[in-house]
C-alpha cells in the first residue's frame, strides 16, 4: 500500500447519523439551559442589576439630566455612554434580556407543566398501607360499624368538616376515600409565569414605542412639540416628537405656603397649569394637570415636571389716580388683561417684573419679587397707546420717576398674585402602562395564592377486621404550610370517631 493510500485510508468522514446526533444533542443542550430555573435566575439577577443602573445613573429623559451631564468627569461621559447607561431600558442588551428571560419562562412552563397538570387530571385516588404510615402525616384508627358503607360515610363527613373535597373508589376489594383541598396551587407558578410575561410585554412596547419629553408652555401659548434629551457618545441634542393634537395654555397658577415668600418649590404647595386640547378628531376639551393629578388623553400623559422661576403676575390690582385731581379708581387685571376707566380710557397688562431696574433685564435672583411692577398699555379715548408702569407704593416713595403721571393718571401697584413665567409639563406617551399595570395586578393575585394556600391530599385506606370492625389508614401530605396541614390532619382524625392505635414496626 502506497503512502498516499495510508493516509486515505487513516481519514474518517463522520457519517450522516453521528452527525445528525451530534447537532441533536447540542440543541438538546441549548434548549435544556434554555428551560433551566438556575438560567432563569441568573437572568433576573442581570435584569436587576441593570435596573439598578437605571436607578443610581439618571437617565436622559429624567428632568435634570443635563446638570447631572454636566457634573460627570470625561471619562464617565464615555464610559456610560458607550454602555448605554443613560438610557438603559432602550439598549440592545437589556431587550435581549428581557427577551431570553421570556424564552426561559416559556420553555420552562412547558417542560414542567405536565408533571403538574398531572395532579388536576390524573389524581392518585389510592395508597397503600405502607405507603401511606410513610407519609408526612399519618394515622391508624378502629371504627365499629354495621357495614362498609357506614365507615365510608364517617370519613367522607370527617373530611369534608375540614373543607376537603372526596371522592370514593374501589380497587381490588379495598376501600378508599381521597380528600384533597387547594390542587390549582400547583399550577400557580404560570400564573407568576404569565404575569412577569405580561409586565415584559408592556415594558417592551414602552421601550420601544414609548416618548418621554418636555412641554414649555405659558399663558397664551400653543404647542404640538415635545422635546426629548438625545445622548450619542458624549454629545447631547434635544429630539422633537410631534403630537396628533394642539395644547394651549390658558392660564398657569401657583399656591404659595407663604404669600410674601418667593416662588420656589420650597414655599410652594401647587402647580396649577389650566390647558385647552385642540385636537382635529375630537375637537377641544379643557384640562387641569397639576402636582399629584397628571392628565390623561389619547395615550399620552401630562405631569408636572418643573417651571421658569422668572416672577411675574397672575394678575394685578391697580389704583388708578387723575393728574387734575379726583377720585382714584381701581382696576383688578388678570395677566394680559383689559380693563377701561370711567373717561373711556383702555388699560391693558402687558407684562411684570419681579424685579424691575431702568433699562435692563430683571437683576436679582430667580422667584424674588423685590421691585415688582406691572407693564401697562394706556390708551386714551381717540388717542395712542402709551407705556406706563405701575410700581407699589413703597417704590414710589423712594423713585422720583415712579410718581410720574402717564396719560393724565398716576398708576400703583397695590396687590398682585405671583406666578412663574412658564410651567413645563412632563408628557409620556407609554402604550404599555395598562398592560405593566394588569401584570403587576395579575403577579400580586398569583402571588399571594401561591404563597398563602397549599395543595392538601389526605387518603383513608378501609379495611374490615371482622364483624362490625374496621381498621382505617390515614395519610396525607402538602406542597406547603406544613404546620396547617399538621393542624387539620389532627382535627380530621379526631372526627372520624374512632379509636387510634399504634402498628408494631416489625
Amino acid at each position: 500500500m502506497s503512502a498516499i493510500e495510508e493516509t486515505k485510508t487513516e481519514v474518517r468522514v463522520p457519517n450522516a447519523p453521528a452527525a445528525a446526533a451530534e447537532s441533536a444533542s447540542l440543541i438538546t443542550r441549548a434548549l435544556n439551559l434554555l428551560s433551566s430555573v438556575k438560567f432563569g435566575v441568573t437572568l433576573l439577577m442581570l435584569l436587576a442589576a441593570a435596573c439598578m443602573v437605571g436607578m443610581l445613573i439618571v437617565q436622559q429623559n429624567v428632568d435634570g439630566f443635563d446638570k447631572y451631564f454636566a457634573a460627570l468627569t470625561p471619562a464617565q461621559k464615555f464610559l456610560y455612554g458607550k454602555l448605554g447607561f443613560f438610557d438603559i431600558y432602550h439598549v440592545w442588551y437589556f431587550n435581549g434580556l428581557l427577551l431570553i428571560l421570556s424564552l426561559n419562562i416559556v420553555l420552562a412552563s412547558i417542560d414542567r407543566f405536565p408533571s403538574a397538570w398531572t395532579y388536576v387530571a390524573r389524581k392518585k385516588l389510592d395508597a397503600g398501607a405502607y405507603w401511606l404510615r410513610g407519609q408526612e402525616q399519618s394515622a391508624n384508627v378502629r371504627l365499629q360499624a354495621a357495614t362498609r358503607e357506614e365507615v365510608v360515610g364517617k370519613i367522607v363527613a370527617a373530611m369534608k368538616s375540614v373543607r376537603l373535597g372526596t371522592r370514593v373508589t374501589e380497587k381490588n376489594g379495598k376501600t378508599f376515600v381521597f380528600g384533597e383541598r387547594g390542587v390549582i396551587n400547583r399550577l400557580g407558578a404560570y400564573g407568576v409565569h404569565v404575569a412577569l410575561l405580561t409586565i415584559f410585554t408592556g415594558g417592551f412596547l414602552t421601550a420601544q414605542f414609548g416618548r418621554t419629553g418636555q412641554m414649555p408652555l405659558e399663558p397664551g401659548m400653543t404647542s404640538d412639540e415635545m422635546t426629548e434629551t438625545v445622548f450619542n457618545v458624549d454629545q447631547l441634542s434635544r429630539a422633537v416628537y410631534q403630537m396628533p393634537f394642539q395644547v394651549e395654555c390658558t392660564d398657569i397658577e401657583q399656591t404659595l405656603m407663604r404669600k410674601d415668600g418667593t416662588i420656589m418649590s420650597d414655599n410652594t404647595l401647587d402647580w396649577y397649569t389650566r390647558i385647552k386640547i385642540k385636537d382635529p378628531d375630537y375637537g377641544e376639551r379643557d384640562a387641569v394637570v397639576h402636582l399629584n393629578a397628571p392628565y390623561d388623553y389619547r395615550g399620552y400623559r401630562f405631569f408636572q415636571a418643573s417651571f421658569i422661576a422668572n416672577g411675574k403676575a397672575r394678575g394685578v390690582k391697580l389704583r388708578v389716580t387723575p393728574q387734575a385731581g379726583g377720585a382714584s379708581e381701581e382696576l383688578n387685571m388678570p395677566r394680559n388683561g383689559k380693563a377701561t376707566l370711567s373717561d373711556g380710557t383702555l388699560v391693558e397688562f402687558k407684562d411684570f417684573s419681579a424685579n424691575f431696574s431702568v433699562g435692563g433685564e430683571d437683576g436679582e435672583q430667580e422667584g424674588t419679587y423685590n421691585n415688582p411692577a406691572a407693564t401697562l398699555a394706556v390708551t386714551p379715548p381717540g388717542g395712542k397707546a402709551t407705556r406706563a408702569f405701575a410700581f407699589t407704593p413703597e417704590m414710589a416713595e423712594r423713585a422720583p420717576f415712579a410718581k410720574q403721571p402717564v396719560a393724565g393718571y398716576t398708576w400703583r401697584l397695590v396687590d398682585f398674585e405671583k406666578a412663574p413665567k412658564a410651567h413645563i409639563l412632563s408628557v409620556q406617551k407609554d402604550p404599555g402602562s395598562t398592560i405593566v399595570y394588569v401584570g403587576f395586578a395579575l403577579l400580586a393575585l398569583t402571588l399571594a395564592h401561591v404563597f398563602f394556600s397549599s395543595h392538601q391530599r389526605v387518603w383513608a385506606l378501609i379495611e374490615e377486621k371482622g364483624r362490625g370492625a374496621y381498621e382505617v389508614v390515614l395519610g396525607g401530605n402538602t406542597n406547603r404550610n406544613q404546620l396547617g396541614f399538621g393542624d387539620r390532619f389532627k382535627k380530621l382524625v379526631a372526627a372520624t370517631g374512632g379509636e387510634p392505635f399504634e402498628v408494631k414496626k416489625s
